[in-house]
Formats: C-alpha cells, sequence, structure tokens
C-alpha cells in the first residue's frame, strides 16, 4: 500500500461507511437492503440516521440501554466484508445479518426462518480470510440467542416454522436460478445437487463472508434468514407459496441481539 492509499483510510470516518467510532454500537444488525434498515431500526429505542453512502445505509439507536447499529451490506459477499470491517475497526464486536433466501432442502417453506449454523463457502470473498479447508460457522451464543428467539416466534405450520442448519453462499443469483444457461452449467447443477444430499436448508448471498471475517477479527456472527420460496418444492409438485414478509426475521434478530446485551452485561463481557 503507497503512502496516498494510507492516508485515505486513515480518516476519522470510515472509508466506505462513512461512520466514525463514536456512532456506531457494540451490536449491529447487518440486513442487506438499505430500504429494510429504518424497519429494523424502528424496532430500537431512540434510532436515528448515521450515515448513507453506496449501499451502506446506517442507524443507530439503543436497546436495553445499550448502543446497537443497523447498517445495510448490499448484495453479495465483497461489500458485506467491507462493512464487518469497517464497524470491527469501530470496536463492533457482534453481529447478526437478516437476509432472505431461496429453499434448498424440502422441508423448507416460504416464510420459514432459516437460522445458520454454517455456511457452504461457494463465493470468493472468504477465500482472502480463511484457509479452504477451514468452515465458516457461527459463534455459538449468537447461534443459541437466535435459534432461542425464532422458536419463541415460530409455530409448527407450514411458512412459520423454524429451521436450524447449514446455507449455501454464493456470488451469482442467476447462477443458482437459471444454471442450465451458464457455460459451467455442468459444475453448477453437479454441485446443487450434492446441496440437497447433504440437506442443506437454503442459498443465499453473503453469510459465508460475513462468517469468515468474524472468525478472521475474533468477533461473533450469526445469521436469520427468511425463505422466500423453494425452488424444489416447485420441482416436487408441492406447495411452494412465496414470502416477501421479513418481519419475524427482524423481530428474531432484535431479540437476540437483546439476548446477548443481558447475557453479555451479566458475564461481564
Amino acid at each position: 500500500m503507497g503512502i496516498h492509499e494510507a492516508d485515505l483510510l486513515q480518516g476519522e470516518k470510515q472509508f466506505h461507511l462513512q461512520v466514525t467510532k463514536e456512532q456506531v454500537g457494540k451490536y449491529v444488525i447487518l440486513p442487506g437492503d438499505p430500504g429494510r434498515v429504518p424497519q429494523i431500526a424502528a424496532c430500537l429505542d431512540k434510532a436515528f440516521p448515521v450515515a448513507y453512502n453506496r449501499e451502506y445505509n446506517s442507524y443507530t439507536g439503543f436497546l436495553h440501554g445499550e448502543k446497537v447499529s443497523v447498517v445495510s451490506t448490499g448484495i453479495g459477499g465483497p461489500s458485506a466484508a467491507i462493512a464487518v470491517e469497517e464497524l470491527v475497526r469501530c470496536g463492533a464486536h457482534t453481529f447478526i445479518r437478516v437476509g432472505t433466501s431461496g429453499g434448498i432442502d424440502r422441508k423448507v417453506v416460504g416464510g420459514d426462518l432459516l437460522i445458520a449454523l454454517a455456511a457452504v463457502r461457494g463465493e470468493g470473498a472468504s477465500r482472502e480470510y480463511l484457509p479452504p479447508d477451514y468452515p465458516a460457522v457461527a459463534d455459538f451464543s449468537v447461534l443459541e440467542a437466535l435459534a432461542s428467539s425464532a422458536a419463541e416466534l415460530s409455530e409448527d405450520a407450514d411458512g412459520k416454522r423454524y429451521h436450524v442448519g447449514v446455507v449455501q453462499s454464493k456470488d451469482s443469483f442467476y447462477g443458482e436460478t437459471e444454471p442450465e444457461t451458464m457455460p459451467v452449467s455442468a459444475f453448477l447443477q453437479t454441485r446443487w445437487e450434492g446441496y440437497i444430499r447433504c440437506g442443506c436448508l437454503t442459498s443465499e448471498m453473503e453469510t459465508a463472508a460475513i462468517y469468515s471475517v468474524a472468525i478472521a477479527r475474533q468477533v461473533r456472527a450469526g445469521s436469520v434468514l427468511t425463505a422466500l420460496w423453494n425452488v424444489e418444492r416447485s420441482r416436487a409438485n408441492m406447495s411452494d407459496p412465496i414470502c416477501h414478509d421479513s418481519s419475524r426475521a427482524i423481530r428474531c434478530a432484535v431479540n437476540a441481539v437483546g439476548r446477548l446485551i443481558l447475557s453479555d452485561r451479566k458475564n461481564k463481557i
């Protein structure tokens, strides 16, 4: 890195997020969509906008008296990795992704919540953080808080359940939805079949990168996803409702952050 590049990254504000250390909390909720940030921030106390630059929309509020931020990551691993990197530099230590996904395992119905125990590293960003054979896994305390919160918000009915397991992260949305149009279609379709056989829950684009940065920087991360639909259910002529409502996942994430704040306070973390 040259001297001018170093100067560029040493300002008071983080280069991409355009936030300062004083403006963000130690606990951060990470939606992909910038437009979802105000909706999540409304679940906090006294939330206010902090910055908006590129795909990064940032709000900060309070939960149980603790400062909590909501920061969008945009689409895909690289932009999500940048967000986590810069938030860690601001002192954040706990991250929960709130996102949407397309179901793989046929037990997943549109509207169900998916808690990511681990993520298949099918994207590229994680390769610059972890060895190729190292898994992208959630922090156990965050996973536990998310699962407990999801259990309280769920019931035994299609679209209202929750599942804990492995999710797939990828770089190409259309590589998943239209694999037959790609020059590498045989590779994509064979890999997908492997995910089905392994019981992979769902497919999305950011969790592996977020988990990988968290592992590399020794902070905590978890992920809760809403299943929008499940193409494997449609292919099997099963009911395949489409869900665009992320409110349950948002409540799950906010409640999980609340649990972690109280637990950390009790354990003086």
